[in-house]
């Protein structure tokens, strides 16, 4: 199962500020259109345990990675994928 990020929410809703972190990601399931919104540190799990997610743009698709900060933090972000925009962050703010 696959699920297509769509949107995404930051801690205190600063959502153009790319130096706070991503706290809820919107998604959509491939082949089922089930709708759901997921924490990042539950996503971060789910991709790290072999979940799929991935985000679509006008390039292509990026598919999201699980990740560690420097201070022991999980997230997720999309693989480097040769383009100019940052997919997951250029995503709109869930409602």
């Amino acid at each position: 199962m696959s699920v297509r990020i769509t949107c995404l929410n930051k801690a205190g809703g600063n959502h153009e500020d790319p130096h706070v972190a991503i706290s809820w990601l919107g998604w959509v399931e491939d082949g089922t259109g089930k709708t759901g919104k997921t924490s990042r540190v539950e996503m971060h799990k789910w991709v790290k345990d072999g979940g799929r997610a991935y985000v679509q743009d006008r390039f292509g698709v990026a598919y999201l990675v699980a990740k560690i900060s420097r201070f022991g933090n999980p997230f997720v972000q999309t693989e480097a994928d040769g383009r100019p925009t940052d997919n997951l962050l250029h995503l709109n703010e869930c409602s």
